[in-house]
């Protein structure tokens, strides 16, 4: 059984309100947790497109990405999707 969209739309609510209570020492700490999270996600995704990467090189292709990243949100090419985000509430 899949979660109803007003479910996953309070769910998420929730998360942002809770967040916006958080003292902003604790909003720092979990920007790092949430990008470190992100970082090892990503470094699985290359090694599992790289399998004979080592670390050093997992680590280069890990930061090529994240300036990619980077770059097109200077561009403004990247654009998150419509409806999604804390600009919603």
């Amino acid at each position: 059984m899949e979660p109803t969209k007003e479910l996953v739309d309070a769910i998420f609510r929730e998360r942002v309100l809770r967040a916006r209570r958080m003292p902003p020492e604790d909003k720092l700490l979990e920007g790092v947790r949430l990008f470190d999270n992100d970082c090892r996600i990503m470094k699985e995704g290359i090694r599992n497109e790289f399998p004979e990467a080592d670390e050093e090189h997992v680590n280069e292709i890990l930061i090529d990405r994240i300036n990619l990243i980077r770059q097109l949100e200077e561009l403004g090419v990247y654009m998150p999707l419509p409806g999604l985000g804390y600009r919603n509430l």
